[in-house]
Protein backbone atom coordinates (compact mmCIF):
# COMPACT_ATOMS: atom_id res chain seq x y z
CA UNK A 1 0.00 0.00 0.00
CA UNK A 2 1.50 3.39 -0.95
CA UNK A 3 2.27 5.84 1.82
CA UNK A 4 -0.36 8.49 2.41
CA UNK A 5 0.73 11.98 1.38
CA UNK A 6 -0.17 15.10 3.31
CA UNK A 7 -0.07 18.76 2.33
CA UNK A 8 1.04 21.36 4.90
CA UNK A 9 -2.65 22.19 5.38
CA UNK A 10 -3.42 18.50 6.10
CA UNK A 11 -0.62 18.41 8.66
CA UNK A 12 -1.95 21.54 10.34
CA UNK A 13 -5.39 19.95 10.78
CA UNK A 14 -5.73 17.42 13.55
CA UNK A 15 -4.79 16.71 17.12
CA UNK A 16 -1.11 16.70 18.09
CA UNK A 17 0.44 15.04 21.10
CA UNK A 18 4.05 15.87 21.98
CA UNK A 19 5.69 13.33 24.26
CA UNK A 20 8.99 13.80 26.09
CA UNK A 21 10.51 10.65 27.58
CA UNK A 22 13.62 10.27 29.73
CA UNK A 23 14.89 6.71 30.05
CA UNK A 24 16.37 5.53 33.32
CA UNK A 25 20.11 5.00 33.40
CA UNK A 26 21.11 2.01 31.22
CA UNK A 27 17.54 1.59 29.86
CA UNK A 28 17.84 3.80 26.75
CA UNK A 29 18.30 0.95 24.27
CA UNK A 30 15.30 -0.92 25.64
CA UNK A 31 13.18 2.25 25.40
CA UNK A 32 14.39 2.85 21.83
CA UNK A 33 13.35 -0.70 20.84
CA UNK A 34 9.88 -0.33 22.37
CA UNK A 35 9.31 2.96 20.52
CA UNK A 36 10.64 1.54 17.24
CA UNK A 37 8.33 -1.47 17.52
CA UNK A 38 5.38 0.86 18.11
CA UNK A 39 5.78 2.71 14.78
CA UNK A 40 4.22 0.25 12.32
CA UNK A 41 1.11 -0.74 14.29
CA UNK A 42 0.45 2.86 15.30
CA UNK A 43 0.72 4.14 11.73
CA UNK A 44 -1.73 1.41 10.67
CA UNK A 45 -4.45 2.85 12.91
CA UNK A 46 -7.17 4.71 10.97
CA UNK A 47 -7.09 7.73 13.30
CA UNK A 48 -3.33 8.29 13.01
CA UNK A 49 -1.66 10.59 10.47
CA UNK A 50 1.89 10.54 11.87
CA UNK A 51 3.85 8.85 14.63
CA UNK A 52 7.44 10.10 14.65
CA UNK A 53 9.82 9.12 17.44
CA UNK A 54 13.09 11.04 17.81
CA UNK A 55 16.16 10.58 19.97
CA UNK A 56 18.37 13.36 21.30
CA UNK A 57 21.89 13.35 19.85
CA UNK A 58 23.06 15.13 23.02
CA UNK A 59 21.36 12.80 25.51
CA UNK A 60 20.72 9.32 24.04
CA UNK A 61 18.41 8.51 26.96
CA UNK A 62 16.01 11.30 25.96
CA UNK A 63 13.26 10.70 23.42
CA UNK A 64 10.60 12.87 21.81
CA UNK A 65 7.55 11.60 19.95
CA UNK A 66 5.46 13.73 17.61
CA UNK A 67 2.02 12.20 17.15
CA UNK A 68 -0.59 13.62 14.77
CA UNK A 69 -4.11 12.24 14.93
CA UNK A 70 -7.09 13.00 12.71
CA UNK A 71 -8.95 14.06 15.87
CA UNK A 72 -8.84 13.78 19.65
CA UNK A 73 -10.94 10.64 19.24
CA UNK A 74 -8.07 9.11 17.26
CA UNK A 75 -5.76 9.68 20.23
CA UNK A 76 -8.31 8.11 22.57
CA UNK A 77 -8.67 5.11 20.26
CA UNK A 78 -4.86 4.72 20.07
CA UNK A 79 -4.66 4.45 23.86
CA UNK A 80 -7.12 1.55 23.77
CA UNK A 81 -5.16 -0.57 21.28
CA UNK A 82 -3.46 -3.78 22.40
CA UNK A 83 -0.09 -2.64 20.98
CA UNK A 84 -0.22 0.64 22.90
CA UNK A 85 -1.20 -1.03 26.18
CA UNK A 86 1.55 -3.64 25.82
CA UNK A 87 4.16 -1.00 24.96
CA UNK A 88 3.20 1.22 27.90
CA UNK A 89 3.29 -1.69 30.34
CA UNK A 90 6.83 -2.46 29.15
CA UNK A 91 7.93 1.19 28.84
CA UNK A 92 6.85 2.81 32.11
CA UNK A 93 9.18 0.84 34.41
CA UNK A 94 12.12 1.88 32.17
CA UNK A 95 11.58 5.65 32.25
CA UNK A 96 12.21 8.31 34.86
CA UNK A 97 9.78 10.75 33.24
CA UNK A 98 7.11 10.86 30.55
CA UNK A 99 5.28 14.07 29.74
CA UNK A 100 2.43 14.13 27.22
CA UNK A 101 1.17 17.50 26.01
CA UNK A 102 -1.73 17.78 23.54
CA UNK A 103 -1.97 20.62 21.02
CA UNK A 104 -4.58 21.81 18.52
CA UNK A 105 -4.13 24.21 15.60
CA UNK A 106 -4.84 27.85 16.26
CA UNK A 107 -3.85 29.39 12.93
CA UNK A 108 -4.44 28.40 9.33
CA UNK A 109 -1.64 27.82 6.86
Amino acid sequence: MPAERFTPQDLNHGFVVAIDIQAKESEAEAVAKILEDLIAPTLAEPGVKLFLPYRSPEDPARFFIFELYRSEDGWAAHQETAHFKAAIAELLPLVSSRERVPFVPFASL
